[in-house]
């Protein structure tokens, strides 16, 4: 199904199917809800379209800033992952906070200092001790600003590496980069890329959550991130942080953070916090609330 044939069942099949059944509500776990169905419950994870339209495509943007808004009012609620995307979707969308309910997200149980590090190491052609980062190259990611850092570790033979998707409108900037692009890695890699890295670093000028992080954290890896979005409050104490408008700061950041024993245990005990389990527990019971108030 294509996604806009995916779209299509979104908006019209699906809330007739709901109809049908009489269902008292409607979970719908990624952005969109049918606005014909008046009984969702909708995730939402930030409203960066509507921050920063400048970062999207011209028709992506214009479809949020109409579309988001009209899910949000007609929701029975919202989830979202952090007080901090709580707020910007209070403030941008015009919904009252008691409609918009904070349930973090998870870690995988395979992101641990254990997981097989040689393997992603020979899979990917990972020589040199690296530094990580796994993030699309997208405008709000800010991959630019890794230019320093990734001199000054060349200098001391480390690689500074980013795992995900590229985009067409910055092919130029990743041919020119210090960086070296690994695109789309495998699942089964994944957990020991995370696990074989030196330092983690995340640059984002927004996010909503920052589940990358945590899945560095948690693999043992000792992490900066940008003190940007919900990245401090996600991290707290168990990560460095550097402003991510300021590339050197963010380099003597991870320089630091490299080696540093203490950083990576703050991270592990961070991450614990984060489960999958607990996330579908207080999902249960808002849903069977929501549902119980009928």
């Amino acid at each position: 199904m294509t996604h806009r044939a995916g779209q299509l069942w979104e908006q019209v099949a699906l809330p007739l199917e709901a109809r049908r059944a009489n269902a008292p509500l409607l979970i719908n776990p990624a952005n969109l809800a049918p606005l014909a169905f008046p009984r969702n419950l909708v995730h939402i994870f930030d409203a960066a379209a509507l921050r920063e339209p400048d970062w999207y495509s011209k028709l992506y943007s214009r479809y949020q800033a109409r579309m988001l808004p009209q899910v949000a009012r007609r929701a029975e609620a919202i989830v979202t992952g952090s007080e901090f995307s709580k707020a910007e979707l209070v403030e941008l969308l015009g919904v009252p906070g008691s409609k918009v309910h904070v349930i973090a997200g998870g870690v995988d149980q395979r992101f641990s200092p254990a997981a097989d590090a040689e393997q992603a190491r020979a899979k990917l052609s990972l020589s040199s001790p690296y530094v990580l980062c796994v993030a699309s190259r997208t405008a709000r990611k800010n991959l630019g600003s890794l230019e320093p850092a990734a001199r000054l570790l060349a200098a001391d033979g480390i690689e500074l590496v980013v795992a995900g998707g590229d985009r067409p409108q910055f092919s130029e900037q990743a041919r020119a980069s210090t960086v070296r692009s690994l695109g789309y890695v495998d699942e089964n890699l994944l957990a020991g890329l995370y696990a074989g890295a030196s330092a983690f670093v995340l640059p984002s000028l927004h996010e909503g959550f920052g589940l990358t992080a945590l899945e560095a954290m948690a693999s043992g890896v000792p992490t900066v991130l940008a003190a940007a979005g919900a990245l401090p409050e996600v991290a707290a104490d168990g990560a460095l942080y550097a402003n991510p408008h300021d590339p050197l700061e963010i380099a003597a950041q991870i320089i630091a953070a490299i080696g540093n024993e203490q950083l990576a245990a703050a991270g592990v005990a961070r991450a614990a916090q984060f489960s999958w389990d607990r996330t579908a527990l207080l999902l249960d019971q808002l849903v069977g609330e929501l549902v119980a108030s009928k």
